[in-house]
Order: C-alpha cells, then structure tokens, then sequence
C-alpha cells in the first residue's frame, strides 16, 4: 500500500478485522454496522476477511492456538506502544505438560487432578493397533474423542464423539486401529483388569 493510499485510508478500517472475529464491544458494533452502509473500502474489507474467519473452524485447534513465542512479542510490542501507566500485568505461561508412556503405545498428558473428587483430566493417546486394558469404571468416566478412530466394545467413535461410562459399568474392549487422541475425565481409582 503506498504511502499516498495509506493517508487516506479509512480510520475505522482498522476495526473490521475485530468485527468479523467478535471482538468488539456491543456498542462499537452497533455503530460500525452503521458505518459499514456507507463505507465501500470497510464493506470490500469485511468481505475480504469474512471468509477467512470462516475457514478458521475447519482447522485443526493447535494450528489455532498462538505459540509462546508469539504471546511473548505480542505482549513486548503492547508493553512499548502502551504507557508505563497502562502496562499489563505479565502474563504467566500455563506449563503444558509432556507427553508420558504409561503402557506400550499409550500415552498420557495429565491435565488436571481434583483428589477431592477422586476426578483427573486428560489426554490420552494410544497408538495404530492398541488396546486400553479392560477396566472397571469407579466414578463417572467422559471421553471426547478429538482424533482417529477409537472403538468402545462394538460401538465405533469418530472425531467429535463423546462417549459417557457410568460408575460400576465395565469396558471389557477398548482399542484404535488408526491411532487416537482423547480427552478422558474419569476416576484414578478404576479398577484395571
């Protein structure tokens, strides 16, 4: 965009792109939809980025989420473009944690542990061709399966599948021919075998 363009360029052009996220508050929505009726390079703008924004739900969410180094330059530029008056507080990083072999081709990523409920939150990931052991449930167990293919007894769940096991109730046959990625909320005291 040359400088001359740049100059003229519409002072609320900058406000569409949070527009078409939802991100602007109620009532500078309002008022930019009604500019947006009479402003041709916000509408071409609006349009342009619309589909965009709707492509992002057919993403994968890590594609999605922003990586630490990005948050970290993010909040560097704000911090120097901001007054020392208006400085953000510092943003504390959520230590993700790795990836733990718990069987041959099972993987555990713990999430969450609530001991007071005797509940812990997950990722679970078994390998192409592997079985979860059998397994007595001792508390409500909830499963959301986010990738692959995952089999529960005869039943078949794909990604966006939620599967809900009862307290008492026992999965003799769990396994992915593919390979999958749950998240898993149950009791630490299920009973294997």
């Amino acid at each position: 965009m040359s400088a001359n363009t740049e100059q003229h360029r519409c002072a609320r052009a900058e406000l569409v792109p949070l527009y078409v996220v939802h991100a602007l508050p109620c009532g500078e929505t309002r008022l930019l939809e009604e500019h947006l009726r009479s402003c041709p390079e916000c509408r071409q703008e609006l349009e342009s980025l619309s589909p965009v924004v709707d492509s992002f739900t057919a993403w994968p969410a890590d594609i999605l989420r922003p990586s630490d180094s990005i948050w970290r330059r993010l909040q560097e530029r704000v911090g120097e473009e901001a007054s020392e008056e208006s400085a953000l507080p510092e943003v504390l990083a959520w230590p993700e944690p790795e990836w733990e072999d718990v069987a041959p081709g099972i993987s555990c990523k713990l999430l969450a542990t609530d001991m007071e409920s005797d509940r812990v939150s997950m990722l679970v990931r078994l390998a192409p061709d592997t079985a979860y052991p059998p397994h007595r449930h001792a508390g409500v167990e909830e499963l959301f399966l986010l990738h692959g293919e995952l089999w529960i007894e005869d039943r078949k769940l794909c990604p966006g599948d939620y599967n809900r096991g009862e307290p008492g109730t026992a999965d003799k046959r769990v396994w992915s021919e593919t390979g999958c990625i749950c998240v898993l909320i149950t009791s630490p005291s299920d009973i294997l075998g």
